[in-house]
């Protein structure tokens, strides 16, 4: 049933995407508004409970439906675990920023390039050259891809079915909401929910980060991973685009600029200042051949990940 969950919620995206500003997300995202206005008194454990209250009105009953519709029906109780992944896949979310940005390249458009980019990651982009652009643009989609993607099929695959999906995307949706604001930057009330973010995605960052490694450049994945991925300041992003970077070959990570953070401050994913050429790390500097390679890679790996899937569930099956 796992396994057609996700094919099924897969292939509806790829007919009928869902919007990033559809009405679902903007009622959870009213919701985590309002009890943040309710909640916030200043301190750290004010936080801890508006999460806590948060993630449970939203997977309780989403755990509750798929118990009671596993009773009634198993088909039913596959369309439900279809409607969520559906809900909780972004997959093709932000693919039109990408691709937009991939062709604007392409045809050596550099300031609608530079406009889509400064668009998607709401920073000014207006001093990038192409190399700058292509890098951005490469490290925002593996983030999301990760984010919207890997990271909701790993909380899927854990017993709690429907919910794990929606605790991850709910808890990555908090962890910025209450942090990223300019007002809520340096309160403690957004602390508690970056800190369960950063947990929860613990292991599926790691999973990713290993199937773009088995599916790209093995060695130079696990090699720049090993040596390079601590340089972030973010050590998620670290991770993932360490490896991402070594499977294709390509060096990301600057001193001046943050690659693709989205929980945190433009400056906090900033590498370490370093001579990168002159200190070891392997690949290519960016350009738009590097987006069409991240393409490759992504749906690699997600042909790896249904995959290994698929031999799960068969094995289940015969069992």
């Amino acid at each position: 049933m796992t396994f057609l969950s996700i094919l099924f919620a897969l292939l509806i995206e790829q007919l009928k995407p869902l919007r990033a500003d559809n009405p679902i997300y903007a009622s959870i995202k009213m919701l985590a508004a309002r009890i943040e206005s309710s909640f916030n008194a200043g301190q750290a454990r004010h936080g801890r409970l508006a999460w806590i209250v948060t993630i449970l009105l939203l997977i309780l009953p989403t755990a509750l439906i798929y118990w009671v519709l596993m009773h009634i029906s198993p088909v039913l109780a596959l369309i439900w675990n279809v409607v969520i992944v559906y809900l909780t896949l972004g997959f093709r979310h932000y693919s039109h920023y990408f691709t937009s940005i991939q062709l604007a390249l392409n045809n050596g458009d550099e300031i609608a390039a530079r406009a889509l980019l400064a668009d998607w990651l709401k920073q000014d982009t207006s001093a990038l050259d192409v190399s700058e652009i292509s890098r951005l643009a490469a490290e925002k989609a593996l983030i999301t891809t990760h984010r919207n993607v890997f990271g909701v099929f790993f909380w899927f695959l854990i017993p709690i079915g429907p919910a794990g999906a929606v605790l991850y995307r709910v808890a990555e949706y908090l962890s910025r909401a209450w942090s990223e604001p300019e007002h809520m930057k340096n309160e403690q009330f957004g602390r508690f929910a970056a800190r369960a973010f950063y947990w929860i995605d613990w292991v599926p960052a790691r999973m990713t980060a290993a199937a773009f490694a088995v599916v790209g450049n093995f060695e130079d994945a696990v090699y720049v991973w090993r040596n390079f991925a601590d340089r972030w300041q973010d050590e998620t992003a670290g991770i993932i685009l360490s490896a991402g970077g070594g499977a294709i070959g390509t060096r990301f990570g600057t001193p001046q600029q943050a690659a693709s953070d989205m929980a945190l401050p433009a400056d906090a994913a900033t590498v370490d200042s370093l001579d990168e050429e002159s200190d070891g790390l392997p690949g290519d500097t960016p350009s738009p051949r590097t987006l069409q390679s991240i393409v490759g890679l992504v749906w690699r790996a997600l042909l790896l990940w249904m995959s290994m899937l698929l031999l799960l569930s068969v094995a289940v099956w015969l069992g």
